[in-house]
């Protein structure tokens, strides 16, 4: 459970998160692949995380690569597809594992496809042990399985984890009534119902995502990353973006 955080103090609300961050996030204003800066941004914001005592779980999706492969990909197998997906996204936790590690925060990969060349397979035990060490553990290749999304991935990680919340870092900065891209009008809402989520289809995550959360009750907040600051005051339990919960 989220821990209530003295007015104006630093002591972390969250013992123990899982942050969801998308491969677009990675890219910036590129068209694919990874922006250097925005890593280096996002890193650090990670790491003013880390050092305040927080255990940080990440998982990255894997848009920015395949993005530049998805029309060859229209014509395949689904399974293919999504296994191909799923090794893009090791593509970017091994380039976040890097980045990290030359900020000084160490951190270690967990790969839910068995590629031991260049990551350790996943194992709950291992990830609780990494965290309990103070590394950033970042998980890898979704579930593992196809037909299933990183958001689900960060929803099942984050409840096997056992993180305070699961945050949902994207490009807009909450949950809108609309694309707020596209409709200026459009208006955002502090706080949603897993249930309210589900029935206005939202778009949050996928459905099986937020079935996850709120079988289990796993608070969920969507913020944007782009707002420098935002991770951090989030962690301070302040009101950024939108929070999903069951509202009782």
């Amino acid at each position: 459970m989220a821990r209530e955080p003295l007015p104006n103090s630093t002591v972390p609300a969250y013992r123990r998160i899982l942050l969801k961050l998308s491969g677009e996030a990675l890219m910036g204003d590129d068209t694919h692949g990874i922006n250097r800066q925005v890593l280096g941004r996002i890193v650090g914001e990670i790491k003013e995380v880390v050092d305040s005592g927080v255990e940080l779980a990440l998982v990255v999706g894997g848009g920015n690569i395949f993005r530049g492969i998805a029309p060859s990909a229209q014509s395949m197998d689904r399974a293919t597809a999504d296994y191909m997906g799923m090794l893009a996204t090791v593509m970017n936790s091994l380039s976040m594992q890097d980045a990290l590690s030359q900020a000084g925060v160490p951190a270690v990969v967990l790969t839910a496809l068995p590629m031991n060349a260049v990551a350790e397979s996943y194992s709950r035990r291992a990830a609780l042990s990494y965290l309990e060490d103070g590394r950033v553990v970042i998980f890898a290749a979704g579930t593992g399985n196809p037909f299933f999304t990183t958001d689900t991935a960060a929803s099942l990680r984050g409840l096997e984890i056992g993180a305070d919340v699961v945050l949902k870092a994207t490009k807009v900065d909450g949950v809108y009534t609309k694309d707020p891209m596209r409709h200026p009008d459009a208006q955002r809402y502090d706080t949603l119902t897993y249930d309210e989520v589900l029935e206005k289809r939202l778009g949050v995550m996928d459905a099986t995502a937020i079935a996850l959360c709120r079988e289990q009750n796993m608070q969920l907040r969507v913020f944007s990353i782009n707002v420098p600051g935002s991770l951090m005051r989030i962690v301070r339990g302040e009101n950024e973006g939108t929070l999903v919960s069951r509202g009782d």
